[in-house]
């Protein structure tokens, strides 16, 4: 699946730097704004010590984790919902993530300057906040003009119940909200979804501080969480000029040892990339034998040929059957021959709703 999360942010704020930690992909870092013109792609693994403990049962040739895009885009300044800036750039980059991870300065650096002159994360946010919004206005008041005819008709149902929603999302960000507060089911939100509202996205708030301050934040962090208390939004605290330095060590002792000594348990990047992928709902089923343990990426709630569809579509078009075992049971037992012995290979079929963790072995014909 390939899914997005777009790191977005005002110019200098350490997005760069963050993404190089995340990817292998190096990013252009420097002490200016627009250090990144073109959005940087980098696949990232996603952590899952499910993953190892499987290996080590099976003894596969290979072992393939599941991924996430990260996409470090353009610093974003004020007008670049009129195309200040490189707005244009950015705000069309954006549009095509998933998630949004806000990167959000919360150290004093008098040698990084930052584009407003004095740090205020609260601020920054907001700054980036009404640029979203005032483009999805834009976005919602041009299709409010296209149904509003065909709805005040009365004829058309569909046209109807668009509008509707349309107003709901205007009411919200006319009063400085995001169009993510505007909650609809899940049928009222198919009729929009080609909207592809900026500020409807999930968003995880990531505050880049000093490597003092990684382990508890601090002052700036504080006013961060109080200003977006209403909003459910997660906050994770990265310091990533000391994420970089840990990325430089070679070994996997090296880095521990580094943690170890900054009082943390694991690094604010793996914390991430975890992060990001609960973020957009994300789970992970397996599927193990010799030839490869690996991870596959699938939407909470989906059913067996959904999840089977992401392995390859033929898989789905065909879908007869899927044999399941739960993780632990695996765990427990040791081998699918085990388990198979034991009764807790489960066959299920078209409406098996996916667990994360199963472990999955798909029949199909086509």
């Amino acid at each position: 699946m390939a899914l997005q999360c777009g790191i977005v942010g005002l110019p200098n704020v350490g997005k760069s730097t963050l993404f190089n930690c995340l990817s292998t992909a190096k990013a252009q870092a420097a002490n200016f704004p627009f250090c990144t013109i073109e959005p940087n792609v980098g696949v990232i693994t996603v952590p899952d010590e499910r993953l190892n403990k499987l290996a080590e049962l099976v003894h596969p040739h290979r072992i393939i984790p599941t991924s996430v895009e990260i996409v470090d885009i353009a610093g974003l300044v004020k007008g670049a919902s009129k195309g200040e800036g490189l707005g244009n750039k950015f705000l069309a980059n954006i549009r095509e993530t998933n998630a949004i991870l806000h990167v959000l300065r919360c150290f004093d650096n008098d040698n990084v300057t930052h584009v407003d002159g004095s740090i205020n994360p609260v601020r920054d946010k907001e700054i980036v906040d009404t640029e979203l919004q005032l483009k999805d206005l834009e976005t919602v008041e041009s299709r409010i003009n296209k149904v509003q005819k065909q709805a005040q008709t009365g004829g058309d149902k569909q046209a109807q119940s668009i509008y509707d929603i349309l107003v709901k999302y205007r009411a919200a960000l006319l009063q400085g909200k995001s169009a993510r507060t505007v909650k609809l089911d899940p049928l009222n939100k198919k009729l929009v979804k080609d909207l592809y509202l900026l500020t409807d996205k999930p968003v995880m708030y990531i505050c880049n501080v000093d490597e003092a301050s990684a382990k508890s934040g601090n002052g700036y962090v504080d006013a961060l969480r109080e200003s977006v208390k209403e909003e459910n939004a997660e906050i994770l605290v990265v310091a990533a000029a000391t994420e970089a330095d840990i990325a430089e060590l070679e070994t996997y002792e090296e880095r521990q040892m580094f943690l170890e000594e900054a009082g943390l348990i694991e690094s604010g990047v793996t914390r991430l990339i975890r992060a990001a992928y609960h973020l957009l709902d994300l789970q992970t089923y397996f599927t193990a034998g010799l030839p490869e343990v690996r991870a596959w990426t699938f939407e909470k709630g989906w059913k067996a040929p959904q999840c089977a569809g992401v392995i390859h579509t033929d898989f789905e078009k065909g879908f007869i059957r899927a044999e399941v075992i739960k993780y632990q049971d695996y765990i427990v037992l040791g081998s699918e021959a085990a388990c198979k012995e034991a009764g807790k290979m489960n066959v299920e079929g078209k409406e098996y709703v996916v667990h994360d963790g199963d472990i999955m072995h798909f029949r199909f014909n086509v």
